[in-house]
């Protein structure tokens, strides 16, 4: 399913379903560390139009193929969109996405083996009007001894010591 070029090789990528949720993007060969993978692709609109794409959604259902550019610009590879839309987030990825000139690629951060899922850090922002649940609506499924726990950026604040939060995690 990978429409990059790959020079008469076998394909780099192959999407299929994932452990982590629905489907995911596999290694269909060996992929070396600092290998682009694929370039994220899709309607490109504003935040707005964006916005009022997904305004009929749950607020629990975080499920979009949505990745912001910038402060004007978000893409939706729900339109358009290619194989990198089904790449699933991991607390410890074995790629990253990397913004270049108003473009969003996914490139290895290390070399991955056929077979093994592609995964990048979302680090989904946090807003100041997020609801107290926002974690949970936007749970990592990573399942990694070191996962944080949540797909947001930055984690989840600890509670301090002698705090009234943690106090009342005791009882």
């Amino acid at each position: 399913m990978n429409r990059a070029d790959t020079g008469g090789q076998a394909p780099l990528i192959e999407v299929r379903d994932s452990r982590l949720h629905g489907l995911g993007v596999f290694a269909a060969r060996r992929i070396p560390s600092g290998t682009r993978v694929i370039e994220y692709l899709g309607e490109r609109v504003s935040h707005r139009e964006a916005d009022r794409r997904y305004d009929h959604k749950d607020a629990g259902d975080n499920h979009t193929f949505l990745f912001v550019v910038d402060s004007h610009t978000v893409i939706d590879a729900g339109v358009d969109g290619n194989e990198a839309r089904f790449m699933n987030h991991s607390c410890e990825p074995n790629c990253e996405s990397l913004l270049e000139n108003q473009r969003v690629y996914i490139d290895s951060i290390r070399t991955i083996e056929p077979g093994e899922e592609l995964t990048y850090d979302y680090q989904i922002q946090r807003e100041a009007d997020d609801p107290p649940d926002i974690d949970a609506i936007f749970a990592c499924r990573c399942g990694l001894e070191r996962c944080r726990g949540s797909m947001l950026w930055p984690p989840p604040r600890a509670p301090q010591p002698g705090s009234e939060e943690l106090r009342s995690r005791r009882r």
